[in-house]
């Protein structure tokens, strides 16, 4: 690697950093190790609020153009976060979270039956309770 000083930037570098750029004479550049920084992550940016005058400009060019016409307040109203329509419906039915304990073969007739064998056991203790409430 061939090295050109400058005296000029020497002296620049020695009053802003406080070192002296003669030193890269003296680094053995042939066993130097080189290390390129990879780029963080990029910083959130902040949120910009138009002024209301852009906010005015905006909402006249979104209006003036037939394919990109501002939500009607009927339709903001209709409009739920994406969270709230994701997953499974909710039932109108819910089901109790309980921990119980099955003797080995009950658990292992019900999973013999395939994939719902939860729901099958739960028809059948329903079965259970229907044939045995009282006053029936």
């Amino acid at each position: 690697m061939r090295i050109e000083f400058d005296p000029a930037k020497d002296s620049a570098n020695l009053a802003k950093h406080g070192v002296s750029l003669i030193l890269a004479s003296e680094l053995d550049w042939e066993s130097a190790l080189v290390w390129v920084e990879q780029p963080s992550m990029p910083k959130r940016r902040a949120l910009v609020v138009p002024s209301l005058k852009q906010d005015k400009a905006i909402t006249a060019a979104a209006k003036a153009d037939p394919d990109a016409q501002p939500l009607t307040p009927a339709q903001l109203k209709a409009m739920v976060p994406i969270r709230a329509v994701l997953g499974r419906p909710k039932s109108a039915n819910k089901k109790l979270l309980v921990s119980v304990r099955y003797s080995p073969e009950v658990v292992n007739f019900f999973r013999s039956t395939g994939a719902g064998w939860q729901s099958r056991m739960d028809g059948a203790l329903r079965q259970y309770v229907a044939r045995h409430r009282k006053g029936a």
